[in-house]
């Protein structure tokens, strides 16, 4: 005998799961910027609900979020190319389509041009100009447009195109998550997930631009907005397995995400192990990112010693790896007793100074060669003990 199950009764038997490719509807529940007046940096501190969606993460963990463009950057390219927004284009290989204007919007990278995008766009135009730049002997000058510029550069300095919007779309790739390391304990916030998101505008060649997700967030999120977001784990970003070790985490700036979880899970479950915080930015009054947070859990002490560097408050720009070198002796004999090291934050300058402060540290006060300090830390490394969570 077949049994025959109600298609609708099966739909509620079996829970969605949320992932990259099926993101969950995250509704903001607070979005507030942390930096104070006079200050050069918008750092908004967005919380969002979980609730319902059967997500979990645990500390070091990252949050995807599936972002939109900016509608004013799509209304430049539409009116560039004098493109009608509700045009069908196919969007994918499997043959779906979008208006043009929301394929722009949402499914599309619009910021970021690639070597690829440039010699496939020669192919639509008769400008020689493009057509020079993408030949082999021109690979720097070609490598150097495509650095900082976007789609509608592309489209103003190289026409007249003969290219359908059709054509332009199948150029672009599809938009790709953000990722944040997330800034909260699941265990202080049930039901939530926080993040620490710094705002990046800047001005090059002659435009101004808006980091895609960054932007959206700082100035299109309002609460009761929802975003599409999934779990990214990182296994190898993450609190000891004993809550008797003790924790050194280096995280200027937004760096401070991760750092903020793992203080939270470490004050719920009272963590008998010591932890030490070493955070900077620019000026004490308008940059020190959760401040007060900080200033209690070092109170209580959950946090058990914080050092600050502002490195535009005194003449001489002091940074964290210059509050590392002040406290060396302290600093290895943390390490000596078996503390776990980690960094957060910027890969290409913080991250290799605060390497090479400790680097520094351990030859200093181990009175150790170069070699025997390297050997040190590739112990660390292998015991799981130094840990980086840098971009």
């Amino acid at each position: 005998m077949q049994l025959t199950v109600n298609k609708n009764e099966e739909d509620k038997k079996v829970p969605t799961t949320y992932s990259r490719t099926n993101p969950f509807p995250a509704k903001a529940l607070k979005n507030v910027n942390l930096n104070g007046p006079g200050s050069s940096k918008e750092t908004r501190h967005i919380e969002l609900s979980l609730q319902g969606s059967g997500l979990s993460y645990n500390p070091g963990d990252a949050l995807g979020i599936i972002p939109k463009n900016d509608p004013e950057l799509v209304a430049s390219l539409l009116q560039e190319m004098n493109w009608d927004e509700n045009t069908v284009v196919t969007i994918n290989k499997q043959g779906e389509t979008l208006p043009l204007k929301e394929a722009l919007t949402d499914f599309f990278e619009i910021t970021l041009l690639s070597k690829k995008i440039l010699q496939a766009a020669a192919e639509l135009t008769e400008n020689e100009e493009l057509k020079s730049l993408v030949l082999i002997e021109n690979a720097p000058q070609l490598k150097e447009y495509t650095n900082g510029r976007d789609l509608l550069d592309l489209l103003k300095d190289f026409g007249p195109w003969k290219a359908t919007a059709q054509e332009v779309v199948s150029l672009l790739r599809k938009m790709t998550p953000r990722l944040y390391s997330i800034a909260s304990s699941l265990a202080a916030h049930p039901g939530e997930v926080h993040l620490t998101i710094g705002a990046v505008r800047y001005n090059a060649h002659g435009r101004d631009r808006k980091g895609v997700c960054s932007v959206q967030v700082a100035e299109r999120i309002q609460e009761g907005d929802t975003l599409p977001v999934f779990v990214q784990p990182n296994k190898h970003f993450h609190l000891p397995d004993t809550q008797e070790k003790d924790i050194i985490m280096v995280g200027p700036g937004t760096g401070i995400a991760p750092f903020r979880s793992f203080i939270e899970e470490r004050a719920v479950n009272k963590a008998p192990g010591k932890s030490w915080l070493f955070f900077g930015d620019q000026h004490a009054a308008s940059d020190f990112l959760y401040q007060d947070e900080l200033e209690k859990y070092q109170k209580n002490g959950v946090l058990t010693k914080l050092d600050t560097a502002f490195s535009r408050d005194s003449a001489e720009k002091v940074y964290v790896q210059h509050k590392m070198l002040e406290n060396s002796k302290e600093l290895f004999e943390w390490l000596e007793n078996g503390a776990y090291f980690y960094v957060c934050g910027d890969k290409q300058y913080m991250a290799k100074d605060v390497h090479n402060a400790l680097l520094s540290v351990i030859e200093k006060e181990g009175s150790m060669t170069p070699e025997q300090a390297e050997a040190y830390l590739n112990d660390m490394k292998t015991q799981g003990r130094y840990q980086r969570d840098v971009y």
